[in-house]
């Protein structure tokens, strides 16, 4: 946009972000000093409700970390996971001195994405307890050093239930004690996007978790492209949704990034914010991608791009396609109930008309409602 004149500039930013200002807000010396000095980006940007006098403002900073990977895949895993580990650090410091409240990371943010190259070992053995687990432990001594809420998406394994693996997120409260997990419910099974070698679609159903600071929902990855799993959210009472994710360039969900997320703010009266990894991954052994191309070792290019969209149709910028970011938002949570009652939607959603239909469409002996001339 820096080529576009001053004049026509609010107007663009109107059509693109639904404002014509971005609401900039100052990043702290201190945490843009740590950004300067380990290579990342911080952008902050503000969203307001509008001011009552019966309600206080419910105002929330929010975290959303995108990170490439340090080592290469073709190192120990324990090397791999540890250099991770030093770069979230990092940014988690950056973004409490910025006083964020909530942060959520990227999908499986604790290794490379590894599902592409269909290989059990050693990816496996970076899949952890979801109570225990080495990512898990790691998270909850900045959670209770910073007063933050933490959400991290792992590879989970279930040492309770035959050692099976989860794609799962879990809630860590700002005490340092984790509060519940969440597995990802709608699994791909197109391309270099092979996950369903390593696990299925998860059980937990649509969990909303009550934090300090709010009401919390995590959409992985692949249930954004499904409005009924953002519903349900929405439904048990969700004001802030992650959709924490793993998704390359040129992609359908490339051209969908600022769509779905959005979509799901308006329709569902929340917050939503989406989060990508950036870089591109190259493994030591060739795969294929079912496509008909030749094989290859890359999986990429990630493209980042995290964003917050509001429940009253407005977002953030999206952050840099090619670099590890921190984006803070500060938002009203007042702003949910005053969209619900502004625009209905909730009011008019009808659910006992769509339950009824959905039971008949997800019956054996379903026909699709369809009226033809004789």
């Amino acid at each position: 946009m820096k080529s576009v004149p001053a004049a026509d500039l609010r107007d663009l930013k109107a059509a693109i972000y639904g404002r014509p200002d971005d609401n900039e807000l100052p990043v702290s010396v201190e945490a843009q000093k740590i950004a300067d000095a380990n290579n990342f980006v911080i952008k902050s940007y503000g969203f307001e409700a509008i001011k009552e006098d019966l309600r206080k403002p419910r105002v929330v900073r929010i975290g959303a970390v995108q990170t490439s990977i340090v080592a290469p895949t073709t190192a120990p895993v324990s090397e791999q996971r540890d250099k991770i580990f030093e770069k979230i650090g990092r940014i988690i410091d950056a973004a409490a001195l910025d006083n964020v409240n909530i942060l959520c990371l990227q999908e499986l943010w604790t290794m490379p994405y590894v599902f592409c190259t269909r290989e059990k070992y050693p990816w496996c053995e970076l899949a952890e307890n979801a109570q225990t687990g080495a990512g898990i432990t790691f998270l909850k001594s900045y959670a209770r050093k910073y007063n933050m809420v933490i959400v991290s998406p792992i590879l989970e394994r279930d040492e309770d239930q035959g050692d099976i693996i989860w794609n799962t997120a879990v809630v860590i409260s700002n005490t340092g004690n984790v509060i519940g997990k969440h597995r990802k419910n709608h699994i791909p099974r197109v391309g270099d996007f092979n996950e369903s070698t390593y696990y299925y679609e998860g059980n937990t159903g649509h969990p909303v978790f009550e934090t300090q600071f709010g009401k919390i929902a995590i959409n992985i990855c692949y249930g954004r492209h499904h409005p009924q799993n953002w519903m349900m959210f929405g439904l048990n009472g969700a004001e802030i949704v992650f959709n924490p994710s793993a998704e390359i360039g040129g992609s359908l969900s490339d051209k969908m990034w600022f769509i779905e997320g959005r979509n799901a703010a308006v329709a569902n009266s929340y917050f939503t914010v989406t989060i990508n990894r950036v870089g591109t991954e190259v493994f030591g052994h060739e795969f294929t991608s079912a496509d008909g191309k030749p094989a290859h070792k890359d999986m990429g290019p990630f493209y980042g791009s995290a964003y917050l969209a509001a429940p009253d149709g407005t977002r953030s910028p999206g952050m840099p396609r090619d670099r590890d970011g921190l984006l803070i938002t500060e938002v009203d949570l007042n702003m949910c109930r005053q969209e619900r009652d502004i625009h209905t939607f909730r009011m008019l959603q009808r659910l006992p008309l769509y339950a009824e239909s959905f039971t008949r469409a997800s019956s054996l002996d379903f026909k699709p409602q369809i009226i033809r001339e004789n």
